[in-house]
């Protein structure tokens, strides 16, 4: 059983930055595959950004690539989002996930689910 708990998001103007981060708790939590979805009022929940196991492979959704970083630090079982340049499109609940040996960037194959943290962008 692994459990994440996020934390960091808030209110950030349009244009600004923000960091998110994930920490991890559980048996092997630094074996799995890491990332992070986002839902918005009204819409499906959608696939944001995503690490693997060692760090050393990301892959980002296109509405986010070059503005958002994924990063984590196994030694903290932590993982990082950060978001610059941010637009009021990017206003969301962002969950952190979780999926064993595999970059986790499907919701249905998802193993584990954070509660989730608000980031609102105000214009």
């Amino acid at each position: 059983q692994v459990q994440l708990v996020e934390s960091g998001g808030g209110l950030v103007q349009a244009g600004g930055s923000l960091r998110l981060s994930c920490a991890a708790s559980g048996r092997a939590a630094s074996q799995y595959g890491m990332g992070w979805f986002r839902q918005a009022p009204g819409k499906d929940r959608e696939f944001v950004a995503a690490i693997s196991s060692s760090g050393g492979g990301t892959y980002y959704a296109d509405s986010v690539k070059g503005r958002f970083t994924i990063s984590r630090d196994n030694a903290k079982n932590t993982v990082y989002l950060q978001l610059n340049s941010v637009e009021a499109e990017d206003t969301a609940v962002y969950y952190c996930v979780g999926e064993r040996m595999r970059l986790p960037t499907t919701a249905r194959t998802i193993d584990y689910w954070g509660q989730g943290t608000q980031v609102t962008v105000s214009s």
